[in-house]
């Protein structure tokens, strides 16, 4: 299954990458974040970095946790933001227990990184929670 699941990851990233499709918080990009995560075990957080034309410049796996938290630091992710230029990102990670719901602290830490990421001309377009089976966009949701 892991074969079949990276070679979907390819052909997603290579549209997204040539601009054919663009990576906002589509359903694809939704697939595309629940076949990256939705299957860890632990908790992940990744960011999906995008220049401002919303082309996919990486998904960076940046911090891994426990079966129920991980702890997220800004500055590692504002380094890597300016080291590709992005000037737009995705926050990503996933609950291993299934239930895609943010907690308060996944609402809080997308508040404080928005707040951060504004000042520095980057915005955060959404952040996506992803299980094995489901997938919550926080924009969407009305929680950003």
């Amino acid at each position: 299954m892991k074969a079949i699941i990276q070679k979907a990851l390819k052909v997603m990233e290579a549209s997204f990458v040539s601009g054919t499709d663009k990576y906002n918080t589509s359903g694809l990009v939704m697939d595309y974040c629940r076949l990256q995560l939705g299957l860890e075990k632990d908790e992940v957080f990744a960011v999906l970095f995008m220049d401002s034309h919303y082309r996919m410049l990486g998904f960076e796996r940046m911090f891994t946790g426990t079966v129920n938290q991980s702890n997220v630091f800004l500055r590692p992710i504002v380094r890597r933001m300016l080291d590709l230029n992005a000037s737009k990102m995705i926050l990503v990670h996933n609950h291993p227990s299934g239930i895609t719901k943010p907690s308060d602290s996944d609402i809080q830490i997308t508040k404080h990184f928005k707040t951060i990421c504004d000042a520095l001309d980057c915005q955060i377009v959404d952040h996506i929670i992803v299980s094995a089976v489901d997938v919550l966009s926080m924009a969407s949701g009305g929680f950003i």
